[in-house]
């Protein structure tokens, strides 16, 4: 039986707040302290940076909060991990300074300054037919657009770090990241789990040089201890043991159970995924590789939908000013007032079909696509608009699984879903009814803490290796059975309706970017 004495500290900084989170070593949450942080600004349109010091304040302020609400004694904290958002990067000087603010995923930015590719490279590619994709990596690189961009800074750059490095740095001292956080513009090799070789074409493609970059460990090694400067700031213990975690994603996955590929993950937060985990190297979009899982030596398989729950916010500030209200005046929050929207329409939307391509992809969708609702009525108000979005979502996300069942091989049978959409009962319904499967919620709705937890508990021997962490640490909430009805009218309007929607628009996308130049075009 484990040690009810044992706790775990998971710090999780993502895209709006900082959370410091106390596990047991059963899954339970014991503890935790939140500290928002600053939106993003934006000094030219389309950039999205924050200050680095201000991520590192907000996990020593979460931190002191959390040792402020707890009887837990710091002693009974065994280890620490970190999980962050993702492909948000950090310039460091050589004495550990940031250099400028840390430019974070959101950002748009891009630069046709890049290095040049060798001619044997751009032949290759182009026979492959991904030019485009190679070509797009190029420009959106940080790193090529610091380097074109702001030359003095990154002449004086001495470590190019995501954001998890850059927290592991400041709590222990050490240029050590894990593999499981690498998810961004960078020389890293997917397949392989580590640093592109020297032939690499990355290290063509990109500005940097491999001494900026920090050393890569697997998910669940102690990768240093808490030093003193971080526990006088934090309240962490000193020597306290820091182990590798992952991408929030990525302890996601694992968060919510989601360890086998015949399990489906769903997260429903500001991007919206859906992911398996497999031993298996499967690129579910041809030249778009898999991410590292937050399982030593598997991968995650995803597909994203790059605005996501973000929809729902979208709406609440374009449409929700009734709910807004009504929140304010009686407390709670307007996304639990927006169910009640969702479950005076019926299921379909009487029509109102949504195709959430409110960001272009990469590839699938292309960089063309834009957001489209069509089947409009006089009948029609925004409580149909706002079950079409989560509708169209949840289409969108089962046409990533059957991408990666097509892919992979293997058929995905059970749901876990994470993320603050999973909060709305409503959501979870039709999810379970457009899908076809039962859908869990996680037990916790801090699942990327969870996962980040379960990295220390294998890594320290708490428990005796990741799978069995996973079985003692997780299991299904409540779970959502398909409605017969609903999922028959959903199964038609997916194959007879969704699944044509972006084939038949995207040549009017194109044109649309062509006359406004909006989304920008390769």
């Amino acid at each position: 039986m484990p040690d009810p004495a044992q706790y775990i500290l998971s710090i999780d900084n993502g895209t709006q707040s900082v959370r410091a989170l106390l596990f047991d070593l059963d899954g339970n949450l014991a503890a935790k302290a939140q500290v928002h942080l600053q939106a993003y600004f934006s000094a030219h349109p389309g950039w999205a940076e924050h200050d680095a010091e201000g991520y590192w304040r907000a996990v020593c302020e979460a931190c002191q909060r959390l040792w402020a609400v707890t009887d837990i004694p710091r002693s009974a904290v065994k280890g620490v991990a970190v999980t962050t958002q993702r492909g948000t990067v950090v310039n460091l000087d050589k004495d550990g300074k940031p250099l400028r603010p840390a430019i974070t995923w959101l950002d748009q930015r891009r630069t046709d300054r890049v290095p040049p590719l060798s001619p044997w490279w751009r032949a290759a590619f182009k026979l492959a037919r991904v030019d485009s994709t190679i070509e797009f990596f190029r420009r959106e690189a940080e790193i090529n657009w610091i380097a074109a961009e702001q030359p003095d800074i990154w002449a004086r750059t001495d470590k190019f770090l995501l954001l998890s490095g850059f927290l592991n740095y400041r709590l222990c001292e050490r240029f050590v990241d894990s593999i499981g956080s690498q998810v961004a513009y960078l020389p890293f090799d997917y397949k392989r789990h580590r640093w592109a070789g020297a032939r690499d074409w990355k290290w063509q493609a990109l500005a940097i040089e491999p001494r900026m970059l920090p050393e890569l460990v697997a998910p669940g090694t102690v990768i240093g201890a808490i030093t003193a400067a971080a526990a006088a700031a934090t309240g962490i213990p000193q020597g306290t043991p820091l182990v590798a975690a992952a991408a929030d994603k990525a302890c996601e996955v694992i968060g919510a159970g989601a360890t086998e590929p015949h399990i489906g993950c769903l997260s429903y937060g500001t991007t919206a995924t859906v992911n398996t985990t497999t031993k298996k190297y499967v690129e579910v979009t041809p030249f778009i590789p898999p991410y590292p899982a937050a399982i030593p030596g598997a991968y995650s398989t995803e597909v994203q939908i790059f605005r996501g729950y973000w929809m729902v916010n979208w709406f609440k500030e374009q449409f929700g000013h009734l709910e807004q209200a009504a929140a304010q005046r009686h407390g709670g929050s307007p996304e639990e007032l927006f169910d009640g929207l969702v479950e005076d329409v019926p299921p379909g939307s009487m029509g109102l079909m949504l195709q959430p391509y409110w960001s272009p992809g990469i590839r699938v969708p292309g960089p063309e696509a834009k957001g489209a609702m069509i089947g409009f009525g006089d009948v029609h108000t925004r409580a149909h608009m706002y079950r079409a979005i989560l509708e169209g979502l949840a289409y969108a996300l089962r046409e990533g699984m059957e991408r990666i069942e097509k892919r992979s091989g293997v058929k995905v049978t059970e749901l876990r879903v994470a993320g603050g959409g999973s909060q709305s009962d409503a959501a979870m319904q039709l999810t379970a009814d457009i899908f076809g499967l039962p859908a869990a919620r996680a037990h916790v709705y801090e699942t990327s803490g969870l996962g980040a937890a379960i990295a220390v508990a294998a890594g320290l021997g708490l428990h005796r290796d990741f799978a069995s962490a996973t079985r003692a640490m997780t299991r299904p909430g409540r779970v959502f059975q398909p409605i017969p009805a609903n999922q028959a009218i959903y199964e038609r309007l997916y194959r007879r309706v969704y699944l044509k929607m972006y084939q038949r628009l995207q040549p009017m996308y194109a044109e649309i970017a062509d006359i406004t130049g909006y989304p920008e075009r390769l």
